[in-house]
């Protein structure tokens, strides 16, 4: 039976840790037996404390050199942190690199902190990408993944990603049909695709520029009509130039990249009821050329327009049962 060993530190996100215990643990019920062991570990075998209260421990990291895997919680968005705090942990993993070794959301970073990710396939949470890809560049990163299995290291991105990657090394230990199963009592959509559908598509009106404001919010109201730049520009009284600075400078897009996210998102939308053809759809947001919008929705999300409604509507199919 997999022995299954999750390291505990002071930053570990506790719900992060019981969604991992609560996966297997179901994953045992449905077997009808014992098909997982679980303990947890600490870089010195003593209890944990975290903001929720404290953790009881089974043994020090040493002790899971018997364990089939080493699976690392989600650590919090401070990472560098979290590094700091965990020099025993990085030492020994890097003394351990033919250990089966996974990690959820940011716990990425230990992992490849330690270097025993260098070379491998990895993803972490979606917006920790840019700092992830400047301190590790030797690791490869696939952040459009909701999970990655590169030989003996498994990765996943945000928090709820971290059950995806329960659920896949269920079906490794245990099996398709009891992954499903398990997937099915915990109301969880079992391949869920791609984390780039969860990215948001639009960035927040945390900019000072209220003219620029104002202009996003016409935007996402006439994302439908044939919009050019010069009349973006009439709408500021300003030179499309000018426009094309200060929007850049307020949102980090161009005005056209932010009117193309409008349209998907409003896509995204309409694909999820199912009332409407793809053609009809492209037609409602704007684009005349269905091909051109099935590139760009997939540039956008990871998933064509087609797998998008299919998936969309399978979780509603779970949702009504």
């Amino acid at each position: 039976m997999p022995v299954i060993a999750l390291y505990v530190c002071s930053h570990s996100v506790m719900s992060s840790l019981a969604m991992a215990q609560d996966c297997f643990r179901m994953a045992n019920q449905q077997a009808g037996h014992t098909l997982f062991v679980l303990k947890k570990v600490s870089d010195n075998g003593l209890p944990v404390i975290l903001h929720d209260g404290q953790i009881n421990i089974d043994g020090t990291l040493d002790s899971a050199l018997d364990a089939d895997l080493l699976l690392i919680p989600a650590i919090g968005s401070q990472v560098q942190t979290v590094i700091n705090h965990n020099s025993l942990l990085l030492t020994w993993l890097a003394q351990h690199t033919n250990k089966p070794l996974a990690s959820i959301c940011s716990a990425a970073f230990l992992l490849a902190a330690a270097g025993v990710l260098n070379g491998y396939q990895a993803t972490t949470h979606w917006a920790l990408a840019e700092q992830f890809k400047h301190h590790f560049p030797q690791v490869n990163l696939e952040i459009t993944q909701l999970m990655t299995h590169d030989r003996l290291r498994f990765c996943s991105g945000g928090a709820q990603a971290g059950m995806d990657l329960c659920l896949y090394l269920i079906k490794l230990y245990g099996g398709d049909w009891l992954a499903r199963q398990v997937a099915n009592v915990l109301v969880m959509d079992y391949g869920r695709g791609l984390q780039t559908r969860f990215v948001p598509r639009l960035p927040t009106l945390q900019h000072q520029d209220l003219a620029i404001a104002r202009l996003q919010r016409w935007l996402e109201q006439h994302y439908a009509q044939p919009i050019f730049l010069d009349d973006m520009a009439q709408q500021l009284h300003c030179s499309p130039r000018t426009l094309m600075r200060r929007f850049k400078e307020a949102t980090q897009l161009t005005p056209h990249d932010y009117l193309q996210r409008v349209r998907i998102s409003a896509a995204e939308s309409l694909l999820a009821q199912g009332q409407y053809s793809i053609e009809q759809i492209a037609l409602q947001v704007g684009y005349e050329n269905r091909a051109a919008f099935a590139k760009l929705f997939k540039q956008l999300t990871g998933e064509n327009p087609a797998a998008y409604r299919r998936l969309r509507q399978s979780h509603t199919e779970m949702s009504s049962l």
